[in-house]
């Protein structure tokens, strides 16, 4: 081992929460000294929890899939360039109309097979 190298030193959970919290104290601490063992164990209790709080606001909270697809979904229909009434119509007219042929077209079809079916056999 090289004599740079310096051990690991052991810290205790309560140096490391001090650490953590002394540039941060909590305002139900600030002008107050502890002057009892347990005095210093309720405030190191008080300085826990401040850490756990602020932990949890540093996270960043991930919006709801569903949410986010909805927003997205309502962004995307603004989007869409709606047709008049007059149009739907008149579009709808042609629809029953075309599906009206083939309709007539198959149903012939289908009479012209079964006629020639009947006669083969």
């Amino acid at each position: 081992m090289s004599k740079n190298k310096k051990k690991a030193k052991s810290v205790t959970k309560e140096e490391r929460i001090d650490d953590l919290t002394q540039n941060e104290p909590s305002e139900q601490l600030v002008g107050k000294e502890p002057t009892t063992k347990e005095s210093k164990n309720k405030v190191v209790e008080v300085k826990a929890k401040d850490v756990k709080t602020k932990k949890k606001q540093d996270k960043v909270k991930k919006p709801n899939k569903l949410v986010k697809s909805l927003k997205d979904t309502g962004g995307e229909l603004k989007k869409v360039t709606w047709p008049r009434f007059s149009q739907v119509v008149k579009q709808t007219g042609v629809v029953l109309v075309v599906v009206i042929v083939f309709t007539l077209v198959l149903f012939g079809l289908d009479r012209l097979c079964s006629w020639l079916t009947g006669l083969l056999f």
